[in-house]
């Protein structure tokens, strides 16, 4: 439009092939220079980009001058034709280089001026180069004239409106992509419902109004109660399934003001504004009974029920921090007791319980921070005198409490369900752990009964010696009576199914709890384990010395081992050895140790560690593991 607006003093015409051809020159030589540019990673591509900018600037100018006849001598000065030529090449390259700064608004507007400059230099440089000396004297047609600008006005126009019509179809699809990014990553995938990162958001939302009004807040945490026994009887599917309809549930239920988010795993949390403590017994007696409706899922029926833990804002606590772990003792403090489904947090629970609290949430993570370890004592054949096996025991390495002893934590992990990945972990390390020994000395691992009546125990077991290479008569498996009482069949079948793969078993703390004769005729034990307690007054209670003959006679009748724990003295050591009994293990034979100090890392056993000789008199303190 510029180049209608030259007058060069004689008629002028146009080719409209070469008009038709300036404009395809335009459009495809920025299209394929702006399609490098964006296309492209290497560092000079924006260089080469910038030069075809140029030189489509260029060749679109010359091609429409080409097109533009004049009637007349028209002489080119070549200076200002190569100058012409560099200025768009130059500025098309920083026009380039700006663009590609997609972050800066002021460099894109400065990349946009520099390729306006870039035209208006071209056309001014490269109409002083041009000089015309008419041949005829006449006056252009205006029409022509008008007709050319209102063509290319059009065009222009048209260009303009599809990339302002692309600009917004692009901004809508980035919204529109960026909503649902957004909520993606605020929503639990499996039921829908808000995920932790969305609760603690709306939960410091709603804490800001009610500092500003004065207002009072309710935090509560959920947990399931029975919803493991979904997953263990009816498989992951199952529990999905019971998931989504609380999940559902719960959105039914809500009212004003109120928001509910699943938290991880079997977990809740929801946040009320309240007025009344009667507006929230009355959310709370909603919840509860919802959660207490039987799921049907499938052709089964499940009761779960949940415990609630409940904090209120701002007696219970004033930032969210404070509010959900409050909640959360709350919660334990229901989950502990059956007859209660909700929990007030109370300023004055006792420092036991919170400290309680505290170590449940972290144990959960324990495996994963790598704070528990390993740790094996002796086991002594008393006739040969000789190291026949260990027996593994766990400990937690708490960060605050240094070494924490399992009579502390394993209940709590049992309570909690953390006890089958701790004791999946403990079982696979002591496998791997012995795998490597020189010598191929037997291990001794303790079942929880929560592990024991996990119907996938079996297949874990053996998955396990798979992964590890551990022969399977070099485990031995140690359960309490309480772990068969409540389901005999059940353990029965477990029992032989461990058997099965060639693992030993063994009874442990035998003579306390239950210790009924029918669990010995019924069940295919390998092993007692006699229990600490006789042991500390075997030495000065005949009752106690007779217990311990008996139980040895019924080991030889039944052609079961009897080991005895506990042993701590050289008379008790000796008694045992007059009284037949096949094997021992206490502080006596040697205290429990951390792998690394009994083993090299090849599995050679330490020089502190080495084996008493075979004498058959009995077994001196100072000659087994210290």
């Amino acid at each position: 439009m510029a180049v209608l607006a030259y007058d060069p003093g004689a008629p002028v015409t146009f080719d409209p092939m070469l008009t038709i051809a300036s404009l395809m020159i335009a459009i495809g030589g920025f299209g394929a220079a702006f399609a490098l540019a964006a296309g492209s990673k290497h560092r000079f591509a924006s260089v080469l980009a910038g030069t075809m900018v140029g030189v489509t600037i260029a060749a679109m100018h010359y091609v429409g001058m080409a097109a533009y006849h004049i009637s007349g001598i028209v002489h080119w000065e070549a200076a200002y034709v190569a100058l012409s030529i560099i200025h768009p090449i130059v500025l098309g390259i920083v026009t380039l280089q700006l663009s590609a700064r997609i972050d800066s608004a002021r460099a894109q507007y400065t990349a946009a001026s520099a390729l306006v400059l870039a035209i208006v230099a071209l056309h001014f440089t490269g109409m002083a180069a041009v000089s015309v000396i008419p041949l005829t004297v006449g006056v252009t047609d205006d029409a022509v004239l008008q007709g050319m600008a209102v063509a290319i006005a059009g065009v222009s126009l048209f260009i303009v409106g599809i990339g302002a019509a692309s600009h917004m179809i692009d901004q809508r699809s980035r919204s529109e992509t960026t909503l649902k990014l957004e909520h993606m990553a605020l929503t639990d995938p499996l039921t829908g419902l808000p995920n932790g990162r969305r609760f603690i958001a709306h939960l410091e939302a709603e804490l800001a109004k009610a500092r500003k009004s004065a207002s009072r807040l309710a935090v509560l945490m959920l947990d399931l109660n029975r919803f493991k026994e979904i997953n263990d009887l009816r498989g992951h599917q199952a529990g999905d399934q019971a998931l989504k309809l609380i999940a559902s549930r719960l959105e039914r239920c809500l009212g004003t003001g109120e928001l509910a988010a699943r938290v991880g795993g079997d977990g809740f949390a929801a946040v009320k504004r309240v007025t009344t403590r009667t507006e929230l017994l009355a959310f709370l007696e909603r919840l509860a009974e919802t959660l207490s409706e039987p799921l049907q899922i499938g052709d089964f029926t499940a009761d779960v029920g949940a415990s609630i833990g409940v904090a209120v804002f701002p007696e219970d606590g004033a930032t969210q921090e404070a509010l959900v772990g409050n909640a959360d003792f709350a919660m334990y403090r229901a989950k502990a007791d059956p007859s209660k489904t909700v929990c007030f947090y109370e300023s004055k629970l006792g420092d036991a319980v919170r400290e309680r609290q505290i170590l449940a949430r972290e144990l959960s993570h324990a495996v994963a921070l790598n704070q528990l370890e390993l740790h094996f004592q002796v086991q002594v054949s008393i006739p040969q005198s000789t190291v026949c096996g260990y027996e593994v025991l766990l400990r937690w390495r708490h960060p605050r409490h240094g070494l924490v002893p399992p009579l502390e934590f394993i209940k709590l992990a049992e309570e909690t369900g953390a006890i089958i990945e701790i004791g999946e972990w403990v079982l696979r390390e002591a496998c791997r752990r012995a795998a490597v020994w020189r010598t191929p000395y037997r291990i001794a691992v303790n079942l929880s009964p929560v592990q024991f009546e996990h119907p996938d125990l079996p297949r874990v077991i053996h998955q396990i010696l798979l992964e590890t290479g551990l022969p399977p008569a070099r485990l031995e498996l140690e359960i309490t009576e309480s772990a068969i009482i409540d389901d005999k069949a059940g353990a029965l079948h477990t029992l032989r199914q461990i058997r099965a793969l060639g693992i030993a078993v063994s009874l442990d703390d035998f003579g306390t709890g239950y210790s009924s004769f029918e669990t010995l005729r019924a069940f295919p034990f390998d092993k007692i384990k006699l229990d600490r307690l006789f042991m500390t007054e075997v030495e000065t209670s005949p009752q106690a010395l007779a217990i311990v003959r008996a139980v040895l006679t019924l080991g030889k009748s039944l052609g079961v081992t009897i080991l005895a724990e506990g042993v701590e003295t050289q008379s008790q050591l000796e008694i045992l050895l007059s009284e037949g009994c096949d094997e021992a293990q206490g502080y006596l034979l040697g205290r429990p140790r951390p792998h690394d100090e009994l083993f090299t890392r090849d599995g050679i056993e330490r020089p502190s560690s080495s084996k008493p000789q075979s004498t058959g008199a009995p077994v001196a303190a100072e000659r087994v593991v210290a």
